[in-house]
């Protein structure tokens, strides 16, 4: 399946090091979080603002590099949130299965859920919300710069 000319691999190739950076965030979140940084600190590392932050990113490098359109922007943003989302539920997962504590099973971030209803929720809601908000934040950046900042065509 190809969107706009470019198949899954196109996609993950432009996306990598967006993921990556998310990956260390989600990282570094945990390791802060062990380390007892302050509440402000871990707010600010999150994983959510990490992956709002690589949508526009997408976005921008989409633009940027002339790789697609709008279908180029939802299927990114898709994937991001899927990676986003995986790695939530894998520390969630982790904590559960080792009976260890780390930050996204501790009641003031977990918003006091049980696991389970916790992972089922970034699984849906995760999974919903941050496709469909992401996808039109990305959306919208892509039509911004292509209005206001257009590319010189192609020689």
């Amino acid at each position: 399946m190809k969107i706009c000319g470019h198949g899954l691999r196109d996609h993950l190739r432009l996306l990598a090091p967006l993921l990556v950076l998310m990956a260390a965030v989600w990282a570094l979140r945990i390791v802060l979080y062990a380390s007892g940084a302050p509440h402000l600190v871990m707010r600010w590392c999150s994983v959510t603002v990490a992956g709002a932050a690589c949508v526009m990113l997408a976005g921008f490098l989409i633009h940027v590099r002339r790789f697609g359109s709008y279908p180029n922007v939802v299927l990114a943003t898709f994937l991001i949130v899927c990676c986003q989302q995986l790695l939530i539920i894998v520390a969630i997962a982790f904590a559960v299965f080792t009976g260890t504590q780390n930050v996204y099973v501790a009641p003031e971030f977990s918003g006091r859920y049980s696991p389970a209803a916790h992972i089922i929720g970034h699984l849906t809601f995760g999974l919903g919300f941050g496709t469909l908000f992401g996808s039109a934040m990305g959306c919208l950046l892509l039509w911004l710069l292509r209005k206001l900042v257009p590319l010189p065509a192609r020689q």
